[in-house]
């Protein structure tokens, strides 16, 4: 009888791919540490901090001159630019970077709003992060444009749709939306959004900062004219990226210098750029196509991203059942059964965000708590002052340290 072969998985094990964070084996008070801080930022695989470490023992120079490092430069900033297109499903040219999402968005809010004045109008949202609305009202002081602002449905903490169509008008030369709210984790629809900013002739700015990690971006199918992101949340170096339509990038009134290139995307990178990081960025794309077997880097990514976001859900809803079953935990965003990523926001009756932390760090539970720069659907939600606790699973999350987290959140909440 002849014996078949089990099929080998697709997707490397939760195992294998721990295996690649040096983090990982870290110990606090005893304990291995658990990082629930994802949403804040990633653990960084070997492979990616060895690319770094490669390019600036071996090949560190300034682009564009004419000896071997410096050729060698270019083609890992080109390289880097080819893996984030896949990562986007755009075009290498359609691929600015820099030091932030923060810092992107401000520049680029700048050279578009040197088109606009009084009478345009601006939406953007109030489950956003800051960074997707401060560049935008900058422009009402700096140009005289107005703001219309789409709601949050509480206590659900979700977009109200019904708000934003109403803040969508002839008026309108922009809409900024998040892809996925870091502080509750709520995914939004920006391809509806940009449907309704193409409808009235606007242009859409998507932030997917932190969609990304999680939802496997597609500029095409979403049909954005913006989007940006940020590495550094997905298991990259602390580097900004910036997807536009290459029409678009091409004639952005962006502050340049002079003598700096023209083309695109290159005119969107104003100065030296972080080298080193940008080789680190394209180096997470490729760790997180190397989860997968066979095809292209992007069908590739495609695989890895759906069986990673089956984890992730499973996680979310263990850690929904199991943290929403203690006494004294409220928990904020969506139910599991809803558009979200797998980050949870919660509090704990009798005891403020930061002694939260606090009690799990001293366990070896690494989380974040406060507002999150989201500091509008914070408010709303009635914690100005004390914030959240913030926990998200990553790659490298296993059941048991959820269990771990949920046992923890229990202990404190016998304490009173």
């Amino acid at each position: 009888m002849t014996t078949i072969p089990a099929p080998q998985p697709l997707v490397a094990s939760t195992e294998a791919i721990r295996d690649r964070f040096p983090a990982l084996a870290r110990t606090h008070a005893g304990h291995p540490v658990a990082y629930f801080d994802g949403p804040g930022g990633t653990q960084v695989p070997a492979d990616v901090a060895g690319a770094v470490s490669d390019y600036l023992l071996h090949h560190n120079a300034n682009t564009h001159w004419e000896y071997p490092t410096s050729h060698e430069t270019d083609a890992m900033i080109d390289a880097s630019r080819a893996a984030l297109a896949d990562f986007l499903n755009a075009t290498p040219q359609e691929i600015a970077f820099g030091n932030n999402m923060t810092t992107l968005t401000f520049h680029l809010a700048r050279g578009l709003g040197a088109a606009w004045g009084p009478g345009d109008e601006i939406v953007i949202t109030d489950l956003d992060h800051h960074a997707n609305q401060a560049p935008w009202v900058r422009l009402a002081q700096e140009r005289g444009v107005t703001i219309r602002r789409a709601a949050v449905r509480l206590p659900s903490a979700q977009l109200d749709w019904g708000s934003l169509e109403r803040a969508i008008s002839p008026a309108t030369k922009l809409v900024a939306i998040g892809a996925g709210s870091n502080a509750v984790g709520a995914i939004n629809d920006v391809a509806a959004a940009t449907r309704l900013a193409h409808a009235v002739g606007a242009l859409s700015f998507v932030d997917a900062v932190h969609y990304a990690p999680h939802v496997l971006v597609d500029v095409r199918a979403i049909d954005c004219d913006f989007l940006a992101c940020s590495a550094y949340k997905f298991y990259g170096p602390h580097v900004g990226v910036l997807y536009g339509r290459k029409a678009l990038l091409e004639r952005v009134d962006v502050p340049r210098l002079q003598p700096a290139p023209q083309y695109a995307p290159d005119r969107l990178e104003t100065g030296t750029l972080n080298h080193e990081g940008i080789v680190g960025a394209g180096a997470a794309v490729d760790f997180l196509a190397s989860l997968a077997e066979g095809g292209s880097r992007r069908e590739r990514l495609v695989t890895a991203f759906d069986e990673l976001h089956e984890r992730g859900q499973a996680l979310l809803e263990r850690l929904w059942t199991g943290l929403g079953a203690i006494p004294g935990v409220t928990l904020y965003g969506p139910t599991p059964d809803q558009p979200r990523t797998p980050t949870l926001a919660f509090t704990l009756r009798g005891h403020d965000s930061t002694a939260v932390a606090r009690f799990l760090a001293d366990r070896a539970l690494f989380v974040s708590n406060g507002d999150f720069y989201a500091s509008t659907v914070i408010e709303q939600l009635g914690h100005a002052k004390d914030g959240v606790v913030r926990v998200g699973a990553a790659c490298y999350t296993t059941a048991d340290e959820v269990e771990r987290l949920i046992d923890a959140v229990s202990e404190l909440s016998r304490r009173g």
